[in-house]
């Protein structure tokens, strides 16, 4: 009796200790096949990055929300904050460090301002109709993040039981390891709680695909409980598309670049959209920009990288298929590269550049060609005999644009002769009404860009 008796003690151990794995898995498989749609105010949307060090003097919630007001006159929807935690002090680079070495994932970083601060911020965008989403950086954290104190075991190790970071160039930050089903959990109550206490609206999440994609599948239908929240990857890979409303294009961005440094033509462009629809589906948002961050700090201003071509290039984001993304200051003619690591405000000045973003997003408001994913109008070619201009239109339903990109620094006439044109449009930029026929010739002066819409 004794010995069986001992027995179902040491089996009853043994389940509950093994239960939570179990059911862990279970609840994985179980939420892994959730597909993401798409909310019906992102159809239109247009997204602006945060810079909250740079945006000001000041470097503070309060003088982002002073603004509000201005962005979404220009036609912002979506207010993306680069990280808004508190920065990690040991190993950091530089004397202010990376906004991306988190301290701690449930605070704000005091040289923002206070939690009140944010939520003013949060509550005004909402008061515009205007949504807000936190940078998530859930690949690493810093050196010092209270995590290493209170569950050290969700860290990767070295063999001598070290922190290590991910990549080795980033010595301000050690890896996370995704092996340990509790860290999910743990990451997944800390998005959980800017959602549920300060209702924000979803996250960009940092190297998303450094993560593994089973947490976010697992992770996105939790939070959608909540509240429906929008979801970017910085990636690009197709598959994230499966818990993500949107990724990177930055193969566009890669194009820009080949582009200005000779490397490509303008077949390339055609080539470009095309491949787009073979990989990925009609409802995949892609974020569309010529900067961002990263490639300001690291890779220069977009006059360094794109020269001439780097209006043109600002207004295309705004037509062709994706979400168009502005970098804060980029409306001002943002001509400097920002520290990434000290203090560097944003030179405000007046620009052509914030009149152009307004007029293409604001077009984009109400003519359903530009809309996103599967709501808007795929990207048609026209048919021209000049090889230096970009010629497309968009059509979906009765609404439809006609766009030109001359892509050099030459006068070009260009004779389109295409069914698709037949039509009365406005023009954009010229501000004035036109006829269109089926053929048509076309004088264009260098770099120069026209968008006709219905």
């Amino acid at each position: 009796m004794k010995k069986n008796f001992f027995i179902k003690l040491i089996s009853l151990f043994i389940t509950i200790i093994l239960l939570p794995a179990c059911l862990s898995t279970d609840i994985l498989k179980s939420e892994t096949n959730s597909l993401v749609t798409h909310p019906d105010w992102a159809k239109n949307a247009t997204i602006y990055e945060v810079n909250v060090r740079q945006f000001s003097k000041e470097g503070s919630f309060d003088k982002v929300t002073e603004q509000i007001p201005r962005l979404k006159e220009m036609g912002i929807d979506i207010l993306w904050l680069m990280p808004i935690h508190p920065i990690g002090e040991l190993n950091r680079k530089g004397s202010l460090g990376s906004y991306y070495a988190v301290k701690d994932f449930t605070a704000v970083n005091p040289e923002f301002g206070t939690i009140d601060d944010f939520k003013e911020l949060v509550n005004t965008a909402h008061k515009y109709e205007m949504r807000v989403i936190i940078d998530w950086v859930a690949n690493h954290t810093s050196w010092d993040n209270v995590w290493t104190k209170t569950n050290p075991e969700f860290f990767t190790l070295t063999n001598e039981g070290k922190f290590t970071p991910p990549v080795e160039d980033w010595s301000d930050v050690i890896d996370l390891n995704y092996d340990n089903r509790e860290l999910w959990v743990t990451m997944v109550d800390a998005m959980k709680y800017w959602v549920k206490n300060h209702d924000i609206d979803g996250f960009r999440c940092d190297v998303a695909a450094m993560v593994p994609l089973e947490f976010w599948k697992w992770a996105r239908p939790q939070l959608d409980e909540i509240k429906p929240v929008f979801m970017l990857a910085e990636a690009h890979e197709p598959e994230l598309h499966q818990a993500f409303n949107m990724t990177y294009n930055w193969q566009l961005k890669d194009l820009f670049v080949g582009f200005a440094k000779g490397e490509k033509s303008t077949k390339d462009f055609y080539s470009f959209f095309e491949n787009e629809k073979k990989i990925y589906s009609d409802d995949d948002y892609r974020m569309v920009f010529t900067t961002n961050h990263d490639e300001n700090t690291w890779n220069g201003t977009d006059k360094e990288r794109y020269g001439e071509a780097a209006e043109l290039f600002s207004a295309m984001i705004g037509v062709v298929p994706g979400m168009p993304l502005v970098y804060s200051g980029q409306e001002a003619g943002l001509d400097k590269r920002l520290n990434f690591f000290e203090k560097d405000p944003i030179e405000w000045k007046k620009s052509k550049f914030e009149t152009i973003f307004k007029e293409l997003f604001n077009l984009k408001k109400t003519n359903s060609a530009l809309w996103n994913g599967k709501a808007g109008g795929q990207l048609i070619k026209l048919q021209t005999d000049n090889s230096a201009v970009f010629s497309f239109t968009r059509k979906k339903e009765a609404d439809q644009i006609i766009a030109l990109f001359n892509l050099s620094a030459d006068e070009q006439t260009v004779k389109l002769k295409d069914e698709n044109l037949s039509g009365t449009y406005n023009d954009l930029f010229g501000k004035k009404n036109v006829s269109l026929h089926n053929e048509l010739i076309i004088k264009m002066k260098p770099w120069e860009y026209i968008i006709y819409h219905n």
